[in-house]
């Protein structure tokens, strides 16, 4: 449901532009800073997080269909454990298509993540992969559907 409301808001904001360039493809291209503090169970470890995510959106408003995708990648985001003092890289990258009516409110979303925290050594590397799917009818009755989780020490 975040994410619908992620969109919606995206939608708002880039409301005006888009009126001025129906049926054409509207990308957002930002740089946002990241801070989290997570634990990594591979160490017995919480770690502080800090550097940047690279976020790309598209999409299309096509007469009463709007269809489009987003990227998230980190991009120099890096992590001391607090317990251990090992240092951390955050690398991956997660996806997500959507495809909705601006006309009776269905709305599809497919989501792929794949995030992983790497650490110095062997053993303390945190390896998450997932997939999920988001559907709205027009009733606006929502099912999800998360497909081949894992979470994996390596």
């Amino acid at each position: 449901m975040k994410k619908w409301a992620r969109f919606m808001v995206l939608l708002s904001v880039l409301g005006l532009s888009v009126a001025a360039v129906a049926q054409a493809e509207v990308v957002q291209n930002v740089q946002v800073p990241f801070v989290a503090t997570l634990f990594i169970p591979c160490a017995n470890d919480t770690v502080d997080f800090s550097g940047d995510l690279h976020v790309v959106v598209s999409f299309t408003i096509n007469g009463n269909e709007v269809s489009g995708k987003t990227h998230y990648q980190a991009q120099g985001i890096k992590g001391i454990g607090r317990a251990t003092g090992t240092q951390y890289n955050a690398v991956g990258v997660t996806q997500d298509m959507f495809h909705g009516s601006l006309q009776n409110g269905q709305f599809n979303e497919t989501l792929v993540n794949n995030f992983r925290l790497i650490g110095q050594g062997p053993g303390n590397n945190l390896l998450a992969h997932q997939n999920l799917h988001v559907t709205i009818n027009a009733n606006g009755d929502v099912t999800a559907t998360v497909d081949n989780t894992s979470v994996d020490c390596k």
